[in-house]
């Protein structure tokens, strides 16, 4: 079978589980790069033939894919703000829309020099890495409760050549005087595990899942971080549109001013900004 035949290949089979001819089309294509290499060689030598151990490694591929687990899980990275990052099972899988809060973060850190900056439960360390990416001046601190979301964390960073300070803590383990906390913590309420997609089943329910109202994680973290921020520094959370509100109501009784909801890129309220008084 030649590259050109296992991406029509590939295409067809993911057709056939349920993903949108455009899905299907684009995963393919993620697939065929990850199983010879990609780059713009790739589509060069679609004629080339694939190995046998290629092709039986595509079809456990798209076997697993079909059964629901993340395409990043199945390729082991995932690219995010531009960087490409290692992905494990257990690990939530960094979102596009997480992006949009490392812009707003970016926007808060604009006319401070050399800020210190903690990303609260990093994950892959997607957050942490793109805004030491962007920042090299910054000081940028990440906590994980979860030793393998640490470890993670910090291979990402020895990968990408990038410092950061990784500590096995909860909310934000003691540390003091920042200038930015930025987070996209579990946030979802319980009740949702029950009608949630497939792909989900592969990421750690507590990163995804905080309780009745998907706030038991994201108010301790305000809570906190109205100690942990120097005066002045700045709040900036990702939260489902369903709570983002509330978030911001305990923000402002504990002291936040300057509190902001905005919107994803569908427009749905998702991201809760503030600043200590």
């Amino acid at each position: 079978m030649t590259a050109r035949q296992a991406w029509l290949f590939s295409k067809a089979r993911l057709e056939k589980a349920g993903f949108a001819a455009s899905q299907a089309e684009a995963e393919a294509r993620q697939l065929l790069g990850w199983l010879v290499g990609g780059g713009a060689g790739l589509w060069r030598n679609l004629e080339a033939e694939l190995s046998d151990e290629q092709l039986r490694r595509l079809e456990d591929a798209l076997r697993r894919r079909a059964g629901g687990e993340p395409l990043q899980m199945i390729i082991g990275s995932a690219v995010f703000y531009g960087l490409e990052l290692a992905v494990r099972p257990g690990v939530l899988v960094p979102r596009p829309e997480t992006e949009l809060l490392v812009e707003l973060a970016l926007k808060l850190l604009a006319d401070l020099a050399s800020p210190r900056v903690l990303d609260v439960g990093s994950g892959s360390g997607a957050i942490a890495l793109a805004i030491k990416h962007q920042r090299p001046d910054a000081t940028v601190y990440a906590t994980d409760v979860s030793g393998d979301a640490v470890r993670l964390t910090r291979e990402n960073a020895r990968r990408l050549g990038l410092e950061l300070t990784v500590l096995q803590a909860g909310l934000t383990g003691g540390l003091s005087d920042l200038d930015l906390i930025v987070a996209n913590p579990p946030y979802l309420p319980a009740a949702d595990a029950a009608s949630a997609p497939p792909e989900l089943a592969w990421e750690k329910p507590g990163a995804l899942y905080a309780g009745a109202d998907g706030l038991a994680v994201a108010l301790p973290l305000i809570e906190e971080a109205a100690r942990a921020l120097a005066p002045g520094g700045r709040l900036a959370l990702e939260l489902d549109p369903r709570n983002v509100t509330t978030a911001a109501a305990r923000a402002r009784q504990l002291g936040f001013v300057e509190t902001a909801i905005h919107p994803d890129l569908s427009g749905r309220l998702r991201y809760l900004t503030a600043r200590r008084g």
